[in-house]
């Protein structure tokens, strides 16, 4: 199929890129002309696991092109809105500038029979909004919603052989028409079984922001638990453990720790409670605002912790941080706990020493005053105290005995009760996790 991606950021490109993969011919829209420049030489912005060799792949295949010029969506089938949806200044609402704008730039290029796919996340009612201008526009288009649940690091994966699909219509034969034609974009994953939910406008805008608003409650409930352990000297990380084993618990997303990140579940839950309070619902949401102070609370408690390791003095000390991104296998340093970590050392009077294997340069424009080094070594050497707070592979798997010969104080906390703190305390560290003993 032909097929548009209006927005080319994280979400736009990975979703552009797959589609080529699978075999349509698509192109990618952006205002950025060095964003497109630099997709168009199969080189992508910013890092995502498996990314490269698809956009390599399906550019060289000439199925993926890119352009600045919204009138070269003209033509395709099936118009994909992938802008980003920021938080407002000054307000937890999300700004719609470019979903609106995408909108408005397409309207002239659309046909009878396209389909314009939503896949920014959005509060509830946008969809509603956007398919009556379109409409109204005369031009025979339809919207559907068809929100994206990628994770950082997987995303390819996730767009490729996603774990399920969701489609919010209209009514009556538009809607018919829009499950037959996103059927056919993704007809690999209907071959394959994947579970698929038609619903309509309201009901699919919900489900994202319902979604990571629940993954964001579990998160923040596990470390309410390790506050709790920390005044009664029970371990958070056997606790999650001992309840994971109940199926209808689970024990993903039951680590302790510094808490959640990066450009999806805090703008989310914020503007998912800006919008209910818009409805008049805000108190069915209420609890979501303490989610959010939870997750806060997690990173003045590692600073806390570093504060008392180095005798309450920081000022002067080498505090080396492990990690800035908000996960691992990731770039993104969008509301990271670690990279906040971080600043708030600095300004604390620290002479903190980060590292991370991706997001230094994002890290570096947004915070220049800290300092960085792609040495893990580097980092460790000479410190007082070391505070892991991204969970790399080659931090968590990190060994004692060698980073003890290293640094000047073997000390450190566990901001993502990752270690063996045995193993870490029997190399003559002094450990401190999160909710644990």
């Amino acid at each position: 199929m032909k097929i548009s991606v209006i927005g080319c950021g994280y979400l736009g490109a990975v979703h552009a890129s797959a589609m080529a993969e699978l075999g349509h011919d698509v192109i990618g829209i952006d205002v950025d002309a060095d964003k497109i420049a630099r997709l168009a030489e199969g080189k992508p912005p910013f890092f995502e696991p498996g990314l490269p060799e698809i956009l390599t792949s399906a550019t060289a295949s000439g199925r993926l092109r890119f352009s600045t010029d919204i009138a070269d969506a003209a033509g395709s089938q099936v118009h994909f809105v992938a802008v980003g949806t920021p938080q407002k200044q000054g307000s937890h609402a999300a700004d719609l500038t470019y979903v609106d704008a995408a909108i408005d730039s397409l309207m002239p290029y659309l046909s009878p029979g396209d389909l314009v796919a939503g896949k920014s996340t959005v509060p509830v009612g946008t969809a509603a909004r956007l398919a009556k201008l379109i409409t109204e526009s005369g031009n025979g288009a339809s919207l559907v919603w068809n929100p994206e649940f990628l994770r950082e690091g997987f995303a390819v994966q996730d767009t490729i052989t996603p774990d399920r699909l969701v489609y919010g219509v209209p009514a009556g034969e538009a809607g018919e028409h829009a499950v037959r034609v996103l059927n056919e974009v993704y007809a690999s994953a209907i071959a394959a079984e994947t579970p698929l939910v038609i619903t309509d406008y309201a009901t699919a805008e919900l489900v994202k922001v319902s979604a990571n608003a629940f993954l964001a409650t579990k998160i923040s409930f596990i470390n309410a638990m390790a506050e709790i352990a920390e005044v009664t000297g029970a371990d958070v990380s056997q606790l999650a453990e001992a309840i994971g084993y109940d199926p209808r618990i689970g024990r993903r997303f039951l680590g302790a720790g510094v808490g959640f990140g990066g450009g999806c579940l805090p703008k989310d839950i914020r503007a998912f409670t800006a919008r209910a309070e818009e409805l008049g619902a805000g108190e069915s949401v209420a609890f979501l605002k303490e989610v959010d102070a939870i997750n806060l609370r997690r990173r003045k408690r590692v600073i806390d912790l570093t504060v008392a390791a180095l005798g309450g003095q920081p000022f002067g000390k080498k505090v080396a941080v492990l990690g800035l991104s908000f996960k691992p296998h990731s770039d993104d340093v969008r509301d990271s706990p670690a990279l906040d970590v971080a600043v708030q050392l600095r300004g604390l009077g620290a002479d903190v020493v980060a590292t991370d294997p991706q997001a230094i340069e994002n890290a570096r424009s947004r915070h220049p005053q800290l300092t960085y080094t792609e040495s893990l070594e580097d980092a460790l050497r000479d410190a007082d105290v070391v505070v892991h707070v991204t969970e790399w592979p080659e931090y968590r798997q990190l060994d004692p005995v060698w980073a003890a010969s290293l640094v000047r104080v073997p000390s450190v906390i566990d901001g993502r009760n990752s270690y063996d703190s045995a193993a870490w305390r029997a190399a003559g560290w002094t450990y401190k996790g999160l909710g644990k003993p």
